[in-house]
C-alpha cells in the first residue's frame, strides 16, 4: 500500500494499478486498497471502472468513509450530483467522520444556492478549537450570501487566526469587510493579504474602494489606472475607475479614456460594453447608451446583460422598444434579474395585470424586497386595486420628526451648524455619482458610521429618539412595513448628500432597506417662504420609471433645517428641484429591523 501510494503521487497510474490489483486479489475485502486502486484507474481515464471498484468496495463495507467520499467525488464530477450527494453524505454520518467529505459536500451545497444547509453541516466545525481551514472558508462563503456579513466576518478571521501566512484567506476576510460596508477595515485587511503575497488585480481592486471610502481619491484612481493597464479586460475595476473620474470631473469623456483603449481592444467583450453603457446612461446619455448597443448588436451582438441594460435605457423614452429588449432577454436568460426588468418594461407598457403576476412570482422567494413591492404597488394603482391604500398610506406611514439636540451643544441650530461644517469637508466630488437618484449634486463615498468627527458621531444621538418613536407610531400590522416593526433597529447605510442649484433626486427606493429617510441640515432659502412650486420638497408615489398612463406624486413633506423625514423603503420618492444659488445639505440613511 505504501509502494502503490508513492507511485500514484508520482503520477505512475499504470504500476500502482498492477500493484493494487494484485493487493486486492490477495486480499479482496481491503476496501481501502480498492479505493486506491480506483484512483489509480481515474488517473488512466478509466472513469467506469472506477465507479465499479469503488461500488464493489462500499457494499463490502458501507461504513467506510473514505470510499463513499470517493465515490461521491467520482458521481458528481460525472455530472450526477444528486447520486454524488448521497454518497458523500453518507460518508459525512459514518462513524470514522471523513473530513474530505464534509469539505466536498458543503462545496457542492453551496455550489447549488444551499447556504443554510451549509450553515447548519458546519456549525459543529465553527465551534471546534482545531477546525479545518477550508471547511471554515466554505461557512464564510454560504453566510456571505445569506448575507449574515458579522458572522462571516467572525468566520473569516478564525481561518485568518489558524492560517496567519495564508494570503488568500486574508483577501477573503478583506471580502467579507467590504461587503459588509466596513471599508476601512476592509482596506487595511486587503494591505496585508497583498504584503503576504496577493498582489492580484482583484486585491488591489478592494484596496482601491477602501481609498475611496478613506476620500484618498488621487490614490485610488491611481491605483486603478494600473489595475486597467495590467488587466484590461478587468471590467469592476473600469466601473470603478470611470465612476472615480466622473464624480472628481464630471467628465463622460475623460472617465470613458481607458475604457474605451480596453473596448478597442476588445470589441466584443460584453462586460466592458456594459460598462460603457451604464457610464453613458448614469451621466444623463440614455440615448447615447442606446447608439453605442445598437452598434455592438449590428456585430451580432445578443448578450442577455445588455438587452436588460438596454432596455433600462430605453424605458425612458420608448416604452415598446424596452420591452422588446426585455423579452429577448428573458427568453435568453430567464431568471429573477431578467424578470425584473420585464416588469419594468411591462409596467412602462401599460400591461399591468401581466407585470403584478410575475411580481408576485418573484415576491413569494424575496417576500421583503422593497423594489419588487414598489412594482407590486405601482401595479396595484394602475389597476385601481384598493390594497394599494393599505400598503401605501403615506400620512401613516410617512412622517417627519425634528431631532434631538445633543449632549455638548445649548441648541439645534447650533448643532446643525457645526454639522454642515463637518459634512462638507467630506464633499469633494463636482459629480454626482452614476446610476444613483441625485443630479446635480455629491454624495459622500464614506459610510459616516466610520467618521471620526464630533458633530458626525453625535447625530446618532440625535436620531435616536426620533427613530424610536416613529417605529411605535406605525405600529404592527400585516402589511410589508409593519410586519417587520421588532421595535429595533439597526442602520444599514449612511451617506451625506449635498444639492446644487437645480438639483434634485429622481424618482426611486431603497431595496435592502426596511425604513429610509432624509435629514435635512442645510436648506436654501428658494425652499423657505411661500413656495407654491413645492421647490425642494421630498414627494411620494411617482413612479422612478414611466407608467402607462403616468402616474404623479401623491404626498409631500416640507423640508425644515433638523427634519428627520422617514418612510418605507418601497416608497417611490424623489424630490423637486429648487432654484436659487443655494446648496441644499442632508443625511439619508436605511434602516432594518434587528
Amino acid at each position: 500500500m505504501q509502494r502503490a501510494s508513492a507511485l500514484l503521487q508520482s503520477g505512475n497510474f499504470a504500476a500502482a494499478r498492477a500493484l493494487l490489483e494484485q493487493t486486492v486479489r490477495a486480499a479482496p475485502t481491503f476496501v481501502e486498497a480498492q479505493r486506491l486502486l480506483a484512483g489509480a484507474m481515474l488517473g488512466l481515464g478509466e472513469r467506469a471502472g472506477a465507479e465499479r471498484v469503488l461500488r464493489q468496495a462500499a457494499a463490502i463495507d458501507p461504513e467506510w468513509a473514505p470510499v463513499q467520499c470517493a465515490l461521491g467525488e467520482l458521481l458528481i464530477d460525472s455530472g450526477r450530483a444528486d447520486e454524488g450527494e448521497h454518497a458523500l453524505r453518507r460518508a459525512a454520518t459514518c462513524a470514522n467522520r471523513y473530513l474530505r467529505a464534509d469539505r466536498l459536500l458543503a462545496r457542492l451545497l453551496n455550489a447549488s444556492d444551499r447556504y443554510g444547509e451549509v450553515v447548519d453541516l458546519t456549525e459543529a466545525s465553527a465551534q471546534d478549537t482545531h477546525a479545518d481551514p477550508d471547511l471554515l472558508h466554505q461557512r464564510a462563503v454560504a453566510l456571505v450570501a445569506l448575507q449574515r456579513h458579522e458572522e462571516a466576518i467572525a468566520t473569516c478571521r478564525r481561518i485568518v487566526e489558524l492560517a496567519p501566512d495564508n494570503a488568500k484567506a486574508e483577501f477573503f476576510l478583506a471580502s467579507a469587510l467590504d461587503l459588509a460596508g466596513r471599508h476601512s477595515e476592509a482596506g487595511q485587511s486587503a494591505s496585508r493579504a497583498i504584503a503576504k503575497g496577493e498582489a492580484t488585480p482583484e486585491a488591489r481592486h478592494l484596496l482601491a474602494h477602501a481609498l475611496v471610502d478613506e476620500n484618498r481619491l488621487e490614490e485610488a484612481e491611481a491605483l486603478l489606472h494600473d489595475i486597467v493597464r495590467e488587466r484590461p479586460r478587468f471590467a469592476d475595476a473600469h466601473n470603478n475607475l470611470a465612476q472615480l473620474i466622473w464624480v472628481r470631473r464630471g467628465d463622460v469623456a475623460a472617465a470613458a479614456e481607458y475604457l474605451d483603449r480596453a473596448l478597442a481592444q476588445y470589441p466584443r467583450d460584453n462586460a466592458l460594453i456594459s460598462v460603457k453603457m451604464n457610464l453613458l446612461d448614469g451621466a444623463g446619455d440614455a440615448q447615447g447608451a442606446l447608439a453605442f448597443f445598437e452598434t455592438c448588436l449590428d456585430a451580432g451582438n445578443s448578450d442577455p446583460g445588455l438587452l436588460m441594460a438596454a432596455s433600462r435605457a430605453a424605458l425612458k423614452a420608448d416604452a415598446p422598444r424596452a420591452l422588446a429588449y426585455a423579452r429577448r432577454a428573458q427568453q435568453l436568460a430567464p431568471g429573477p434579474s431578467s424578470e425584473r426588468v420585464m416588469i419594468n418594461a411591462l409596467l412602462g407598457a401599460g400591461d399591468a395585470v401581466e407585470a403584478l403576476q410575475r411580481t408576485e412570482s418573484l415576491l413569494r422567494t424575496a417576500p421583503d424586497d422593497q423594489h419588487l413591492i414598489a412594482m407590486q404597488t405601482t401595479a396595484w394603482r394602475l389597476l385601481g386595486d384598493p390594497r394599494y391604500a393599505g400598503y401605501c398610506d403615506y400620512a401613516g406611514m410617512a412622517r417627519g420628526w425634528t431631532i434631538d439636540t445633543p449632549t455638548g451643544w445649548n441648541d439645534l441650530r447650533a448643532y446643525l451648524a457645526d454639522l454642515a461644517v463637518s459634512l462638507k469637508r467630506l464633499h469633494t466630488s463636482r459629480a454626482h455619482p452614476l446610476n444613483q437618484s441625485l443630479r446635480h449634486g455629491s454624495q459622500t463615498a464614506q459610510n459616516l458610521l466610520d467618521i471620526d468627527d464630533p458633530a458626525i458621531r453625535a447625530f446618532f444621538s440625535a436620531i435616536d429618539g426620533p427613530i424610536h418613536r416613529h417605529i411605535e407610531t406605525i405600529g404592527h400590522g400585516g402589511d410589508p412595513l409593519r410586519r417587520r416593526n421588532t421595535g429595533a433597529y439597526k442602520i444599514a447605510g449612511i451617506w451625506s448628500v449635498r444639492l446644487n442649484a437645480r438639483g434634485y433626486h429622481t424618482n426611486h427606493v431603497h431595496p435592502q432597506g426596511w425604513l429610509s429617510s432624509a435629514c435635512y441640515i442645510e436648506l436654501p432659502r428658494a425652499v423657505a417662504g411661500d413656495n407654491p412650486g413645492r421647490e425642494g420638497f421630498l414627494k411620494f408615489g411617482e413612479p422612478g420609471y414611466p407608467t402607462q398612463p403616468r402616474l404623479e406624486p401623491e404626498y409631500f413633506i416640507r423640508p425644515e433645517p433638523g427634519l428627520l423625514a422617514l418612510f418605507p423603503s418601497y416608497f417611490w420618492h424623489g424630490t423637486v428641484p429648487f432654484g436659487g444659488d443655494d446648496t441644499r445639505l442632508t443625511i439619508a440613511f436605511d434602516l432594518v429591523p434587528v
